[in-house]
């Protein structure tokens, strides 16, 4: 069962990395084309820092952090006294987003962004990051609103 959760990262992966080699191959350098006219769009840029551009440059940072955090989502998603579902997916997609970053920082020196998104002023990201945000956000609902009914209840969900 918990293949299914290597399974679903590598799914994140292939396609964090499909979509940012199409853009990367078909695009210039900041070269903007609408999706959804005012609401999406993909915008070629390279990102040598992380969210926000914060550390810029600093890529042996953004090494140390991946290492360490794709070490901590495998062994949360391997370990047996979790066994909540909920958990291992937040885990599970959160590490499929580590890992299409961790392959753009290794091979590349830089991030691909290309998500662009117009109703709002928001930064430009990609699959991957999108990926560590719904990923986190899963981990949150389970520790705040699950974690404890689960103890009383001992229920894993």
């Amino acid at each position: 069962m918990k293949l299914v959760y290597l399974i679903i990262s590598l799914l994140i992966v292939v396609a964090d990395q499909t979509l940012k080699g199409f853009v990367a191959h078909n695009f210039s350098i900041g070269e903007i084309r609408p999706v959804l006219a005012n609401v999406i769009s993909l915008t070629y840029i390279q990102n040598n820092g992380a969210a926000w551009n914060i550390l810029t440059g600093q890529m042996w940072l953004f090494y140390i952090i991946s290492v360490i955090a794709i070490l901590i989502c495998l062994y949360y998603i391997f370990q047996r006294r979790n066994q909540s579902k909920l958990m291992k997916l937040g885990l599970a997609i959160v590490l499929g987003g580590i890992i299409g970053n961790l392959i753009d920082r290794i091979h590349l020196k830089y991030v691909i962004d290309m998500i662009q998104l117009d109703f709002i002023n928001f930064n430009i990201f990609n699959i991957a990051d999108s990926a560590i945000t719904v990923g986190i956000v899963l981990v949150f609902i389970y520790l705040l609103f699950l974690d404890e009914s689960e103890k009383e209840h001992g229920k894993k969900l």
